[in-house]
């Protein structure tokens, strides 16, 4: 049976120092035969939701101050298409470009998500991030096979509820462990 890492997060293991995804987790949005597509969840933009909102004049500059989400950080979500927008969001909802991931998730690149959001009638959960992290047939399993990632199944808490600083840490330990038992040198406190 075929490895299937969708809803699962990537943890970056530590030995990926200077790697672009060092410490990083990333959420498998689609893994199948051709590849793989997610989105990294820990590393924050200095852009808002708000300032996107603005500049895609969805809503006027007046309203977006009182929008749910304005105030959160957009996520570098990957160094693909960086130019383009990703939302994972809680709960499902189908927009014009949404794939289902779980019953209860879904990632959505299309516009209509962001005026759903601008009219205060978007989902509960969100996370807006530019750009994904793809892998192509076979290369994520090459990957995991050389030990370059962790995997374990995500927890909704982490991923909406943790600030992005912290959820390399979270991730962690949903494994039972932290970091520093994986480092291949003793640190210091």
């Amino acid at each position: 049976m075929p490895l299937n890492l969708v809803g699962q997060f990537l943890i970056a293991m530590p030995s990926q120092l200077g790697d672009a995804f060092e410490r990083t987790v990333v959420y498998v949005c689609e893994h199948n035969a051709s590849g793989a597509l997610g989105i990294v969840v820990n590393r924050s933009s200095d852009v808002t939701i708000s300032d996107v909102l603005t500049k895609l004049a969805v809503v006027d500059d007046m309203s977006i101050q009182y929008v749910a989400h304005a105030n959160e950080t957009v996520l570098v979500g990957g160094p693909v298409q960086t130019e383009r927008g990703f939302v994972l969001h809680s709960p499902f909802h189908q927009y014009a470009a949404t794939i289902q991931i779980t019953d209860n998730l879904g990632l959505t690149s299309s516009r209509d998500i962001l005026e759903d959001v601008a009219r205060g009638e978007g989902p509960e959960h969100m996370l807006l991030a530019l750009g994904y992290a793809g892998w192509g047939a076979g290369q994520l399993e090459d990957e995991l096979a050389r030990n370059a990632w962790l995997n374990v199944t995500a927890d909704e808490h982490v991923l909406f509820e943790t600030l992005p600083r912290e959820r390399y840490n979270q991730a962690m330990r949903l494994l039972g462990f932290d970091e520093a038992m994986l480092s291949d040198q003793a640190g210091h406190a």
